[in-house]
C-alpha cells in the first residue's frame, strides 16, 4: 500500500457532530452531553473502518489569538463563545485519540488549517497521498495532485465525498486551486468577520476570478468594471487585500514534526474500554469490543450500521410539526375592511403576540415591511405594508390605539426591536411585555435562545426559515419585499403564531421555577428602558477622534522605533515567531524560554507580563500592543458607526447574553472601552453632551460586590467598615496585617484591595501571587490571614459551594439562577471554575440585578417629572446620562435616591456622581 496520510480538522469534526444531536442531544446519567464525543469517535470509526492508510493525525485550533488576529483583530470577533458542551467534550476527544494512538497536533499562533496546509505540503513532497478531512470550504484551496479534501458524508448520503483538482477546479470554473484564495479573498467570509469586497457574493467572485484571474490583476485594471461594482471595488481595496492575506491558509508553519511519528498503530483497548464505559458508549463498546451491552441513558447515533443516521432523520422528518402538518389559519390583511375587522378583534383580547418584518437587521435604519398579529394558538394575521413611506406611518396609525394601550399585554421574541421599529414610526409600544427569548434565558441562560431552536426544542415545531424565502447570502439574495406576499405571509404570521405558542409554554415554567417576579417586575419594565437608551444613543465628538488618531499613530511610529533600537533589528513585532527569535535567540532575556506545547517560543501577553522585568524591550511590545489596539478596536472604529440620520451612536443592549445577569452591548460594545490607561480615557473625551446646553452626567455604585458580599454573608466586621463609611480596603489590611488603620501603608492596602476582589472571585494561591508579583507561599499566607479575620466569609464562600452541589445552581438575591453543572466534576480544573462561579455569580448577579431595578426606577422618575434628560450608557455598575444643564441637580438627586436605595441591604450602598461636558470629565 501506498503511503497515504489523513489529516482530520479536529474542530470542524466536533461542532458538526456537536449539531448533529442539537434536537436530541446524547447526554448520559451524569448529566453530560456527549454528543461531541459520540459523533467525532463515529466519524473517526469509519475512517478507520473503511479506509486504508498508513498514517494519521488530528489537528486542533490552539486556545487564544492567531496571526490573523494581529492583522485583524476584528478576525473571528463576531463569532459566538464556543458551547460549554463543546469545551466539555474536547479533553475527552483527546484522551480518546491517545487510547487510539492517534497523535494530537495544534501549534501556538496557527490555526488547525495552517497546520493541515503544512503538513499536506510537507507528505506531498515526500510521496504521500494525503486526505484533509473537513467540511470547510477554505481547504480546496490546498488541493492538488496528491493532496485531496476529504469531506465526511451527511445524513442520507452512502459515501464521504472525495474532492480533487479537476473537481475544485469545476466547482468554481478556474484555472488553478489556488486561484480559490482569490475567490474567498472577494466573497468573504461572515462567520470568520473576513470582509471581502461589499456587494459581491459567491457567483460574482467567481465570474470576477474567471476574467482577472486574480484579485491584484482585478484590483490593476478596474478600468475595465463598471457601474456601482467599479465603485465597490476601487473603494475597499485595502480590505480585499486584507481579506486574501486573511483566507490564504500558511503553508509554511514552523513544526518540529517527523511524518514518520504518524504512522498508525492499533489502539489500546483497555484505555478504550475504560473510556467508553465512563462515557456511557455502551452500544458502541460493544460494537468494538464484543461485550454485551449495558442499558444506555441515550440512544441517538451520528454514524454506525444499519444506517442508524437515516432513520434518526426519517423519525425527525415524519415526528416534527410545520405549517404542513398543522393547517394554521393565517390571515392576509391586506385591506382597510380586514386590518379594522383586526384591530375589533385585538381590541376584545387582553394579550397579543406581535411581530414585525422589515428590510434589515439594524432598526435605526430598516424599513417596516410589515406587521404580523396572534392571539389565538393556530391563528394569526399578516398586515402588509403599502411601499411608501407616508403612506406606511398611515397604516401603522391605525394600530396605534392597540400597541399602546397599557392594559393589553404585548408578547413578542426580542420584542426591543420590534417597540424601536414602531417608534420609527410614531408608535410608543406600551403596556406589560412578554418577551419570549428573556424568559427561556432566565429558565436556561446556557441554552440559545432564537425562535428556531425554542420551536424545536419545546414544541416539537419546524418553522418556515427565512434562508427558503430569501435564498442564502450572496448577489442572488433577495429582498422580503420580493417575495410573494401569500409566502410573507405565511412566514410572518407563522411568527407571530409560534411566539404565542412559546408564551404559553414558557410563563408556567417560569412560576414553577419562582422566576415570575425577576421576569415581569425587572427584565420586562428593563426592555422599555433599553429601547428608550438605545433610540436616543449618545453623541460622539469625530473631531476629538481624529486628533486621538493622529497623536496614537505618532505615539505606535515611535514606539516601534524604540523596540527596533532596544533589540538592534527590525523586524515584525506582529510576528509571534520573528518577535520570539529576537526576545530569546537574539536577545537571550531569559536562561529557561517559556514554550509552547509545540515547543514555540511564547510571546503572549500573559507570557510579557511575567517577563516584563528582564529587559525594558518587553514593555515597549506590550505597550505597543495596547496602542495597536485602541487604534483598531476604537479609535478608527466607533466614527464609523455614527448613524448618518441621527448624528449619534446607537448601541444594542443585550439581556440575554451573560449567564450573570449583567447586561452586554455590542455594534458597538461600549462596555469595553479602557479606562485604567490614560490612553484609553482618552476615547471617553470623545462621548459628549449634545451642545453647551446639556452635560454628561455619571453615576457609579461604590464596591457593590464588596458591599454585597458583607451583607449575605454576615461578616459582622465587613459590615461595620461599610457602615462607619470607612476606607474598606484599608480597614482589611489592618485586620491581615494587625495594625491600627492609621498605621496602614499604601503596599498594604494595595494588597488587601487585592485580595478583597480576588476573594469574591475565588483566587487562589497562585492567582494572587501573579496579580500581586509575590512568592506563592506569601499570598497563601495573605489568604489564610484573610480568612483566619473574616471567618464569616470563609463560611458563606464554602455554604456557597454546597449549595450549588446540593441544588445544581445557585441565586441571586432576587431568585436569578446560575446553573452549574461542573461542580462535581473528576477535572480539578473545571470543577475549580464551577466553584469559582458558585461563590461569584450570586454576588455578581445580585449586582446586576440592583442596577436593573435602578435603570428601571429612575427612568419612571424622568418620565413622571417631565424632565428632559435621558439615560443613554450603561456600563456594569455605572450610569450615564444626558441633561439639560438646569437640570443637572434635580436629574442628580432622582439618580442618587433610586441607586442607593433600588434594595435595601445591612450596609449601605453609596453613589459617586459627576458632570462635565463628556464621559471623562462626569466620571
Amino acid at each position: 500500500m501506498a503511503h497515504k496520510i489523513f489529516l482530520l480538522d479536529a474542530y470542524a469534526l466536533i461542532f458538526r457532530s456537536y449539531y448533529a444531536f442539537i434536537r436530541n442531544p446524547r447526554v448520559n446519567s451524569k448529566g453530560l452531553n456527549t454528543s461531541a464525543i459520540f459523533g467525532f469517535v463515529n466519524t473517526l470509526e469509519e475512517v478507520l473502518r473503511k479506509e486504508e492508510f498508513s498514517h494519521i493525525a488530528v489537528v486542533f485550533d490552539p486556545p487564544g489569538p492567531t496571526f490573523r488576529n494581529e492583522m485583524y483583530p476584528d478576525y473571528k470577533i463576531q463569532r459566538e463563545a464556543t458551547p460549554e458542551d463543546i469545551k466539555k467534550a474536547v479533553p475527552y476527544i483527546k484522551k480518546i485519540l491517545d487510547a487510539y494512538n492517534i497523535n494530537v497536533v495544534e501549534k501556538e499562533g496557527y490555526e488547525a488549517d495552517d497546520v493541515i496546509g503544512t503538513m499536506s505540503k510537507t507528505a506531498a513532497k515526500q510521496d504521500f497521498e494525503v486526505y484533509m478531512m473537513t467540511s470547510d470550504k477554505d481547504y480546496m484551496q490546498l488541493v492538488d495532485d496528491k493532496i485531496y479534501m476529504y469531506k465526511p458524508r451527511r445524513a442520507g448520503q452512502n459515501a464521504n465525498m472525495v474532492l480533487k483538482t479537476l473537481d475544485v477546479l469545476k466547482k468554481f470554473n478556474i484555472k488553478s486551486t489556488d486561484q480559490v484564495i482569490d475567490i474567498l479573498a472577494l466573497w468573504g467570509d461572515s462567520s470568520d468577520n473576513v470582509p471581502g469586497a461589499p456587494g459581491v457574493g459567491e457567483k460574482t467572485s467567481q465570474k470576477l476570478i474567471s476574467e482577472f484571474g486574480s484579485v491584484e490583476n482585478l484590483l490593476n485594471n478596474t478600468d475595465k468594471l463598471k457601474g456601482k461594482q467599479k465603485e465597490k471595488i476601487e473603494d475597499n481595496k485595502d480590505q480585499i487585500v486584507l481579506s486574501k492575506k486573511l483566507v490564504t491558509i500558511d503553508r509554511d508553519v514552523p513544526l518540529d514534526i517527523d511524518l514518520g511519528d504518524l504512522k498508525y498503530t492499533k489502539p489500546d483497548k483497555d484505555k478504550l474500554k475504560s473510556l467508553f464505559d465512563e462515557l456511557e458508549f455502551n452500544a458502541l463498546s460493544q460494537r468494538l469490543f464484543g461485550e454485551p451491552a449495558k442499558p444506555t441513558f441515550a440512544q441517538q447515533t451520528l454514524f454506525g450500521d444499519n444506517n442508524e443516521q437515516e432513520k434518526q432523520d426519517a423519525s425527525d422528518a415524519s415526528g416534527k410539526q410545520n405549517i404542513e402538518t398543522e393547517k394554521p389559519e393565517y390571515i392576509l390583511a391586506d385591506t382597510a375592511y380586514l386590518r379594522k375587522e383586526l384591530i375589533k378583534f385585538l381590541n376584545k383580547v387582553d394579550a397579543f403576540a406581535f411581530d414585525t418584518e422589515t428590510t434589515g437587521v439594524n432598526p435605526h435604519k430598516a424599513k417596516l415591511s410589515g406587521m404580523s398579529f396572534s392571539a389565538k394558538r393556530g391563528k394569526a394575521w399578516y398586515v402588509m405594508m403599502p411601499e411608501d413611506e407616508d403612506d406606511k406611518k398611515k397604516v401603522t396609525a391605525e394600530f396605534k390605539g392597540v400597541l399602546e394601550d397599557t392594559d393589553k399585554m404585548k408578547i413578542g421574541q426580542n420584542i426591543k426591536y420590534d417597540i424601536l421599529m414602531m417608534r420609527q414610526y410614531g408608535i410608543d409600544v406600551k403596556g406589560r411585555l412578554f418577551d419570549t427569548m428573556i424568559a427561556h434565558y432566565l429558565l436556561h441562560p446556557e441554552l440559545r435562545h432564537n425562535m428556531d431552536y425554542m420551536a424545536d426544542t419545546l414544541l416539537n415545531y419546524q418553522p418556515i426559515s427565512l434562508e427558503s424565502l430569501i435564498g442564502k447570502k450572496g448577489k442572488n439574495q433577495k429582498k422580503i419585499t420580493d417575495i410573494p406576499v401569500e409566502k410573507v405571509k405565511d412566514y410572518a404570521a407563522e411568527d407571530a403564531d409560534i411566539t404565542l405558542q412559546l408564551k404559553e409554554t414558557l410563563e408556567p415554567q417560569l412560576k414553577k421555577e419562582k422566576l415570575d417576579d425577576l421576569f415581569y417586575d425587572v427584565e420586562m419594565p428593563l426592555v422599555y428602558v433599553l429601547s428608550d437608551m438605545e433610540f436616543v444613543g449618545v453623541h460622539l465628538d469625530t473631531k476629538q477622534l481624529e486628533k486621538l488618531t493622529d497623536k496614537l499613530k505618532k505615539e505606535l511610529n515611535a514606539i516601534e522605533n524604540d523596540i527596533y533600537e532596544m533589540s538592534g533589528q527590525e523586524f515584525n513585532i506582529n510576528s509571534p515567531k520573528q518577535l520570539g527569535e529576537v526576545l530569546f535567540d537574539k536577545l537571550k532575556i531569559t536562561d529557561k524560554p517559556p514554550k509552547t506545547k509545540t515547543k514555540q517560543y511564547s510571546t503572549s501577553e500573559e507570557t510579557l507580563q511575567k517577563l516584563s522585568d528582564k529587559h525594558p524591550v518587553i514593555q515597549k511590545i506590550l505597550e505597543y500592543r495596547s496602542v495597536k489596539k485602541l487604534l483598531s478596536t476604537y479609535v478608527e472604529a466607533l466614527p464609523k458607526l455614527i448613524n448618518e440620520k441621527t448624528g449619534r451612536i446607537h448601541t444594542s443592549f443585550n439581556q440575554t447574553v451573560a449567564a450573570t445577569g449583567r447586561l452586554s452591548s455590542n455594534n458597538p460594545n461600549l462596555q469595553n472601552i479602557p479606562i485604567r490607561e490614560e490612553r484609553g480615557r482618552e476615547i471617553r473625551k470623545a462621548f459628549c453632551a449634545t451642545n453647551d446646553d446639556y452635560l454628561f452626567l455619571s453615576a457609579d455604585y461604590s464596591q457593590i460586590e464588596l458591599r454585597l458580599m458583607a451583607h449575605m454573608s454576615g461578616d459582622e466586621h465587613m459590615k461595620a467598615a461599610f457602615k462607619n463609611n470607612e476606607d474598606v480596603h484599608a480597614a482589611t489590611a489592618a485586620k491581615i496585617f494587625k495594625k491600627d488603620i492609621r498605621d496602614v501603608s499604601g503596599t498594604e492596602r494595595s494588597k488587601a484591595k487585592t485580595a478583597n476582589f480576588g476573594i469574591i472571585y475565588g483566587i487562589s494561591a497562585f492567582g494572587l501571587s501573579q496579580r500581586l508579583n509575590i512568592p506563592r507561599k506569601e499570598a497563601k499566607t495573605l489568604i489564610d490571614e484573610y480568612f483566619e479575620n473574616f471567618p464569616v466569609v470563609k463560611k458563606y464562600m464554602d455554604k456557597s459551594i454546597e449549595k450549588a452541589r446540593d441544588n445544581g445552581y445557585v441565586e441571586t438575591l432576587m431568585g436569578r439562577k446560575r446553573y452549574l453543572p461542573d461542580i462535581d466534576s473528576r477535572n480539578a480544573t473545571v470543577r475549580g471554575m464551577a466553584e469559582r462561579n458558585a461563590i461569584n455569580a450570586p454576588l455578581q448577579g445580585s449586582a446586576a440585578d440592583i442596577i436593573k431595578v435602578a435603570m428601571i426606577n429612575i427612568y419612571n422618575r424622568i418620565i413622571d417629572e417631565g424632565l428632559k434628560a435621558r439615560m443613554n450608557l450603561q456600563v456594569h455598575d455605572e450610569l450615564n446620562f444626558e441633561c439639560p444643564v438646569d437640570e443637572k441637580d434635580k436629574l442628580a438627586e432622582i439618580v442618587k435616591y433610586e441607586m442607593e436605595n433600588a434594595v435595601h441591604l445591612s450596609v449601605p450602598l453609596t453613589v459617586e456622581l459627576g458632570t462635565g461636558k463628556n464621559w471623562l470629565e462626569a466620571h
